[in-house]
């Protein structure tokens, strides 16, 4: 399977984790908050805000403009430190974005 479509694969299964543990949200925040310039954009949205209104629809953005992807890209690291152990499809969430993080690779 080609790179970008296991890519937006990994995706679209983010977006229904979110959707099947209730994490989705149906309103963006705010435009000032997309004004961030912090990592994540720590200052102006919550990490699964950021995960649904920023990384996939950047992502899915370059995959259709046939745009170069990320190399050594990694975001679990950050999502194993910020979100509760509480939060609802933790582990399974952490898994997707390993895996996704697994494809950004330089060495493969």
């Amino acid at each position: 399977m080609q790179r970008e479509h296991q890519v937006r694969q990994g995706l679209l299964a983010l977006e229904t984790l979110l959707k099947t543990h209730a994490l989705w949200q149906n309103n963006a925040p705010e435009t000032a908050a997309f004004n961030s310039t912090q990592p994540f954009f720590l200052d102006t949205m919550q990490p699964l805000e950021w995960l649904q209104w920023v990384l996939i629809p950047r992502m899915h953005a370059l995959l259709d403009a046939g745009a170069a992807l990320p190399q050594n890209f990694a975001v679990a690291p950050y999502y194993e430190m910020a979100l509760d152990a509480g939060t609802a499809g933790r582990n399974e969430l952490l898994l997707h974005l390993n895996a996704l993080d697994a494809l950004f690779i330089t060495d493969r």
